[in-house]
């Protein structure tokens, strides 16, 4: 399809994206680097039309509970990195996620993602048997998608977790680049973290993984982990910018442009044209859901019931108490942009197409 703009080269490469080929990496570079207000604009457009070639005009919608805020890892961009003494610490009870899980359920929302920190009371002392247990009881108690971020996990736990019904692995990489690796998740393995994303889907798990922004990248790092996401068979690719926290050595940073963050949303898109990509709400609230949306994203992330003292990741408190971070507050924004949100089914049709490819791999 044709594409008008000056830069003839990116012209023809977003054309052949929206035909449905994708970019190969050298083409990918150009358009990382190119510079000019149309070339930008026409990769957020050609973006949100692969977007709604493979989703439609439907978005899906993700409920969030942070249920252990202790980490034994020292990560130079999180607020709760284990030198930090800023943090409020809670671990949540059993009762107290199914509870949240509960409203969560209630509202619609198509899958719940249970995040913690690297726990060292449930990852060493009690090998994260606690959480096998958790996942267990929300399947049992609510039939709802479930996705799983407790930090690196063995195979045997992945197993276990995939057994009690557990559908996403989330683990992030942050960045492919490993020197740059090296500075955000500090005395980590790089390999293993890879490694453990691949036997979550030899288990029969979907997998997410995403990148940070704002910490040292170039473009061209960006493109790379890109590709490698796309290497790794990742069902759910995300970028973030950073938001610097208090405590970290990253506290001074400035925080991207969130044009950044929609550049590489749109990149995603045009090469991972039929995964899912997140725009979340956590990193600057309602007002850049949209623009995320509108560069490719296709699932709000990050939704948290009230009343429940839970937290988020990159803006701990960030409109969780006013009720603002529900299905029902996002709808109205979503309805401007001609979207709404997709039934559970369709979801739940998505993930069981996809776990099915996995088990034919």
């Amino acid at each position: 399809m044709r594409i008008d703009i000056a830069d003839e080269r990116a012209a023809e490469i977003l054309g052949d994206a929206l035909d449905g080929k994708a970019p190969s990496k050298e083409e990918m570079r150009h358009l990382a680097t190119v510079e000019g207000t149309d070339v930008s604009l026409s990769l957020f457009q050609v973006a949100r039309r692969i977007t709604e070639k493979n989703f439609g005009h439907r978005i899906f919608i993700y409920g969030f509970i942070y249920f252990s805020t202790y980490c034994r890892n020292d990560c130079s961009f999180c607020y709760y990195r284990r030198t930090n003494r800023g943090p409020q610490r809670y671990r949540k009870s059993l009762e107290q996620i199914t509870e949240a899980v509960q409203s969560l359920d209630e509202e619609g929302i198509h899958l719940v993602d249970l995040t913690m920190g690297e726990d060292p009371q449930m990852v060493e002392e009690k090998g994260l048997l606690p959480i096998i247990e958790i996942c267990r009881e929300i399947k049992r108690r609510y039939d709802i998608p479930l996705m799983i971020s407790p930090g690196v996990a063995p195979r045997s736990i992945l197993h276990e977790l995939a057994r009690a019904g557990v559908d996403w692995y989330a683990l992030y990489q942050e960045t492919h680049n490993r020197e740059l690796y090296s500075k955000l998740r500090i005395g980590q393995s790089y390999e293993g973290r890879q490694k453990a994303k691949i036997d979550a889907m030899r288990e029969g798990m979907l997998v997410e993984d995403g990148i940070l922004l704002g910490v040292g990248e170039t473009p061209m790092d960006v493109v790379d982990s890109v590709y490698e996401m796309l290497a790794g068979r990742a069902h759910q690719v995300r970028a973030m910018g950073l938001m610097p926290q208090p405590g970290t050595p990253l506290e001074g940073a400035r925080a991207p442009p969130i044009f950044e963050e929609m550049k590489a949303i749109a990149m995603m898109r045009l090469v991972h044209q039929d995964r899912l990509i997140p725009a979340s709400y956590d990193v600057d609230g309602i007002k850049g859901l949209e623009l995320r949306i509108l560069a490719g994203a296709n699932v709000v992330t990050s939704l948290i019931p009230p009343d429940r003292g839970l937290k988020g990741v990159a803006q701990a408190d960030l409109d969780i108490e006013s009720s603002a971070r529900t299905a029902k507050s996002i709808m109205p924004y979503l309805g401007r942009l001609d979207l709404e949100i997709a039934g559970r089914n369709e979801y739940m049709e998505w993930v069981e197409r996809e776990k099915c490819h996995i088990r034919r791999a």
